[in-house]
């Protein structure tokens, strides 16, 4: 197994044998319930489906309910597919929690950042804007966005105002400064993308 699925609960800050302040993000996960086992002969690649937070039969549509019920377990809130090699022993009914972590020194997490809306430029892209005076008509304007008759077009790719945040983002090569098995709760330096509450993946490194 390379991850799990698990949620943000906040930042707060701990303490290392050296007396060093760290920032730490805590994030609850596992255990998470192996809902379904896909084989090379079935499927065409080797993975194992995890569910993570029990949900209210009556909020499950007509075909997550047939999935739920043809793998015999509990509707879960949230799903997710991870690959795995053909040798791995994983079945559907089978638990993984968070000591899958234990001796693990770094993990990258994949999460849902805040939507911010419809923003500017001087917002989204942190530019510098118009002069603040002297007759100035752009004050939070991206300034000229084109050329002249050659090419005569805007390129692809420029920076402009639009839809900020709500976006998948991964942060890589976290370092794991505890695991909390009886809590379970993994505790990770630096900051986590998406809200309190929101829903996280975290893997294995991939780099270190």
């Amino acid at each position: 197994m390379t991850g799990l699925i698990g949620k943000k609960i906040g930042m707060t800050q701990v303490f290392d044998e050296n007396g060093n302040h760290i920032p730490v993000t805590v994030l609850a996960t596992g255990p998470c319930l192996v809902v379904q086992r896909k084989t090379s002969e079935n499927d065409g690649y080797d993975a194992v489906q995890l569910g993570f937070e029990d949900q209210k039969p009556a909020r499950i549509n007509k075909p997550g309910t047939g999935h739920f019920k043809a793998s015999g377990e509990s509707p879960k809130k949230r799903l997710t597919e991870l690959r795995v090699d053909a040798e791995n022993e994983l079945k559907t009914g089978d638990t993984v929690g968070v000591d899958l972590f234990k001796e693990v020194g770094f993990v990258d997490v994949q999460a849902v950042s805040k939507g911010r809306g419809f923003q500017g430029v001087v917002k989204r892209w942190n530019m510098g804007g118009g002069r603040a005076s002297h007759g100035s008509h752009n004050h939070r304007g991206p300034g000229s966005i084109g050329q002249c008759t050659f090419p005569s077009r805007v390129f692809k790719g420029k920076k402009m105002p639009g839809h900020m945040g709500n976006r998948k983002v991964s942060v890589q090569n976290l370092k794991v400064v505890q695991v909390r098995e009886d809590d379970n709760v993994i505790l990770v330096k630096g900051a986590v993308p998406g809200p309190n509450g929101g829903y996280v993946k975290i893997r294995k490194s991939i780099k270190k």
